[in-house]
């Protein structure tokens, strides 16, 4: 498709906006900053999932002075808790011939604790602290040895004495994917976030600087300005969404490879929402942003006008961090809010197909009348230097 522009010199330019779009993401991809904060984030990423697999396959030996056969009992008794979650932990009981040799051992850090017998009870001995997971094991293992002791001593069984005290916990929110949900839900929000700044001020400071220069002048002789929009937006979109997708790709690799992904595989279909969610939200705040870039004379104008567009994405982050129940819910069918909240819905409870679907669409029209306002007053407000301009005084210009 070709399109021929306005005024006696213009030229005829095949697909302008795909040329626009071209020069956006080739301008973006040789700017050694971008390509700097982009390696830099890529790092932090390698280096989160590497320490969260170093801190997860460290494993730790428990070493208990005893001084009784009782008292071994009890540590063997404790075992099973200790090594049960698979974490590579262990507990050994180290027998010693009295109590003083046992609190020696502690001192002289050759055990971690001392597990020590007395008439009335149990004493564990420790040096300047004892492991919350040893103490509580060793706990447990000496109630049931008690527990075992005093029920024979009754003339019944520990069965009949504990019948009927069984606690079960349901968790109504998911449990462990709850608790993870948190966690995603501040990556995708984070990752939002990020991108609509990033991407946003450099759409705005980029028509911007064309209009001081008066590059914009030059380029609507062979482009029809309009068609400057659509490139700047979509070569914006596609780089946002090229570093977004770049980071997940990259952090599933190291998890994957850090053996970190067992329980992952529930967040694909919510992921696949985010994105799809991602591309509508910018797109509508890449409108915006542009034409703040347009109404701009200066950057001292575009930093004054920036501040309803950063207090969307400020409610968008807001919202995917800290709204829970019917806020979450309210949350998710506001457009550009929804690029967030939606998705972190899906995380965090079950939600019919139709709702993410419906959030989408009307995500999508409030993008498709942003883009189409962001259009007109473009157009007005691009050719117009010297002075800054309101939304009003813009849209009574002649396009």
């Amino acid at each position: 498709m070709s399109t021929t522009t306005q005024g006696p010199a213009a030229t005829t330019v095949k697909n302008p906006w795909l040329v626009v779009t071209v020069r956006e993401m080739m301008v973006k991809l040789t700017d050694r900053s971008f390509l700097l904060s982009t390696g830099l984030t890529l790092v932090m990423i390698l280096a989160g999932v590497g320490i969260s697999a170093f801190v997860s396959s460290r494993s730790t030996d428990f070493t208990v002075a005893v001084a009784s056969d009782a008292a071994r009992d009890v540590v063997v008794r404790a075992e099973p808790a200790i090594t049960a979650d698979d974490s590579g932990d262990t507990l050994e009981a180290v027998e010693l011939p009295d109590a003083d040799a046992a609190r020696a051992a502690v001192r002289a850090e050759e055990a971690d604790a001392a597990l020590l017998q007395a008439e009335d009870g149990w004493t564990l001995v420790g040096l300047d602290g004892v492991s919350a997971t040893l103490s509580r094991a060793l706990g447990d293992a000496v109630e049931a040895t008690a527990l075992e002791a005093n029920a024979r001593a009754a003339g019944t069984t520990v069965a009949a004495l504990t019948a009927g005290s069984t606690l079960e916990t349901e968790l109504l929110d998911g449990g462990e994917r709850s608790a993870m949900a948190n966690g995603v839900g501040f990556v995708f929000a984070f990752l939002f976030y990020v991108a609509a700044i990033v991407f946003g001020m450099a759409i705005a400071n980029s028509v911007l600087e064309e209009k001081q220069n008066r590059v914009v002048e030059i380029l609507a002789t062979a482009i029809p300005v309009r068609q400057l929009l659509y490139g700047k937006v979509l070569g914006n979109t596609i780089l946002a969404l090229a570093q977004v997708a770049l980071y997940a790709v990259v952090a599933l690799i190291a998890v994957n490879v850090a053996g970190l992904a067992e329980d992952l595989g529930w967040l694909l279909s919510a992921s696949g929402w985010f994105i799809v969610f991602f591309v509508a939200g910018f797109v509508a705040l890449a409108s915006i942003w542009a034409v703040l870039g347009s109404l701009a004379s200066r950057s001292e104008d575009l930093q004054s006008n920036t501040g309803p567009v950063i207090g969307i994405i400020m409610v968008a982050l807001f919202a995917g961090l800290f709204a829970e129940g019917a806020w979450l819910t309210g949350a998710s069918y506001v457009p550009i809010v929804s690029s967030v909240a939606m998705p972190i819905r899906m995380v965090k409870d079950d939600v019919a197909l139709w709702e993410p679907v419906a959030s989408l669409l009307l995500t999508v029209a409030a993008a498709y009348l942003l883009l189409r306002l962001g259009e007109k007053i473009y157009q007005r407000a691009v050719m117009q230097s010297g002075t800054a301009l309101t939304w009003r005084q813009a849209m009574r210009l002649e396009a």
